[in-house]
């Protein structure tokens, strides 16, 4: 299937590892254009060299979306610099599960606000678009109550009702939202890697939890993600599809 992503130019925070960087490959092996940001310089230059090899243009910034002015100054600049931005996937988390009131602002400044934020900065370029899409990255945590709930479960939730809400309120510009929800994903340096070495109980627990018997890769969340911000799902809007094998139990209507 050709997903009509060449020449798209896209947007991924959070593009230098585990999904976000899965997704900001697959884009680029589509023929698309992409710009990802992460807090740290240098793995934002080695993730753009990786990505020019593709064949496209691919540029990055060192930004904590947490950062609401830097974020927005970013997005505005790579609009100018690729003339135009057709996908926004807005990636980045705080993984935040603690209940003090550190952890709820950190999700609420990260997760919501930095979704929010990324996505009024590019809301000038998408309306320009012929095929403006944006991802909303959530969890199977705002779908149901795991261990992480508290402010990522209670964040995670209120992303898929913003895109829900986005998905009515831009339908008429031609603008698709959807939200993705991971269930547990692997991958070198990411959360469960941390937790398969600190607190393997934990891990056991969650793995056991999976009737696969085992946890997703960025790569198999990442095509969810390409299809979704892709002219092939041009009539998908308001969705939220998610990617956990078979680990909820819930039915989504």
């Amino acid at each position: 299937m050709d997903l009509g992503l060449k020449g798209k130019r896209a947007v991924i925070t959070g593009g230098t590892k585990g999904i976000g960087r899965s997704v900001a490959e697959l884009l680029a092996q589509e023929g698309a254009d992409v710009a990802i940001c992460a807090r740290s310089a240098q793995e934002v230059e080695s993730a753009v060299a990786e990505l020019r090899r593709a064949g496209v243009r691919a540029t990055g910034r060192a930004v904590d979306v947490s950062d609401h002015a830097a974020l927005a100054t970013w997005i505005a600049d790579v609009g100018v610099e690729f003339g135009g931005i057709d996908i926004v996937v807005a990636n980045v988390s705080a993984l935040s599960i603690g209940q003090d009131e550190a952890s709820w602002r950190a999700e609420f400044e990260t997760d919501m606000m930095g979704t929010v934020t990324a996505v009024n900065a590019a809301m000038p370029f998408l309306e320009k678009s012929g095929a403006a899409s944006i991802v909303v990255i959530s969890s199977v945590s705002g779908r149901e109550v795991d261990f992480a709930a508290g402010p990522y479960g209670v964040f995670k939730a209120a992303l898929i009702h913003y895109a829900k809400g986005l998905s009515f309120q831009l339908a008429g510009k031609g603008i698709r939202v959807n939200a993705l929800s991971p269930g547990n994903t692997y991958f070198p340096g990411g959360v469960w890697e941390k937790i398969e070495h600190g607190n393997p109980a934990l891990f056991k627990e969650a793995l056991a939890l999976n009737p696969t018997g085992r946890m997703g890769r960025p790569d198999e969340v990442a095509r969810g993600v390409v299809f979704l911000a892709s002219p092939a799902a041009s009539f998908v809007t308001g969705t939220n599809l998610v990617v956990d094998g078979a680990l909820t139990r819930g039915v989504q209507f």
